[in-house]
């Protein structure tokens, strides 16, 4: 491991933003401040929202600092990558962001039932070899449903036509309310501080002729099991690849948006 790595590794551990428990005390004794992340870790009652697999936080970020009415947490098992996010809200006193070093699988560990008020996935591995690791299939949207408060919104950016389409495909088997969905985020019109929110890959991805898809859903809150749609998605060419090769755009004809 780098000289570099470590020295993150190490200031993780002190920053006062971020939070790392090891699973043997999750097992033990369970995290402290499960159902209590407002009023203990941020010191208020304001709604919290989660970023799944934030990587460098830079989502995470972004939002704190436009919705200081609202509180942050970036999630992702990567260490040295939350480093970057945790310590510029540090430095620029942004004190409605927070990190969780932890598998995205353990949620519901460090979140209580109705605890969270709104997710956002952003850019992830779009699996489109293993559905039961897809962060929008049946399996990760029931793990949802044992955090979120009643009829939660879940929003996607993402700069996979695979995962776009399945998503939908999801939504529309499952009937959840989709209250935003286009096939070109930035060519649709839509206007909004939030969505321009633009990662370091974003940007990259953009850069490349890419078009970013994005979703905004409702998942009611309900015990009626989530059914995986029966539908075959061609894969996205340019992932089979090293990500330096760009699909054409012409190979993905996108479904009208709604």
């Amino acid at each position: 491991m780098g000289k570099n790595k470590l020295r993150k590794f190490a200031d993780m551990a002190e920053f006062a933003n971020v939070y790392q428990y090891p699973f043997a005390a999750l097992e033990r004794e369970g995290f402290p401040y499960r159902g209590h992340w407002a009023e203990q870790v941020f010191h208020n009652q304001n709604p919290v929202v989660l970023e799944l697999g934030c990587g460098k936080g830079e989502y995470t970020v972004g939002l704190a600092r436009r919705f200081p009415e609202r509180n942050f947490i970036g999630i992702d098992i990567k260490g040295a990558r939350m480093w970057t996010g945790a310590k510029e809200a540090l430095e620029q006193n942004i004190a409605n962001a927070a990190f969780l070093r932890t598998s995205i699988e353990l949620i519901d560990r460090f979140f209580a039932p109705g605890e969270v008020a709104e997710l956002w996935i952003t850019f992830p591995d779009p699996q489109m070899k293993k559905v039961n690791k897809r962060l929008t299939g049946t399996r990760f949207l029931t793990l949802y449903r044992r955090i979120l408060a009643p009829d939660a919104i879940i929003n996607l950016k993402t700069d996979s036509p695979f995962l776009y389409t399945y998503t939908r495909a999801m939504a529309a088997e499952n009937a959840l309310p989709l209250l935003a969905d286009t096939a070109d985020l930035y060519g649709s019109g839509i206007e909004s501080d939030v969505l321009d929110i633009r990662t370091h890959y974003e940007r990259q991805w953009l850069a490349r002729g890419l078009t970013i898809k994005y979703l905004r859903f409702s998942l009611p809150a309900t015990e009626a099991p989530l059914r995986e749609p029966d539908i075959d998605i061609e894969f996205d060419t340019y992932r089979s690849y090293s990500r330096g090769v760009l699909q054409s755009p012409d190979t993905f004809q996108s479904p009208t948006a709604q």
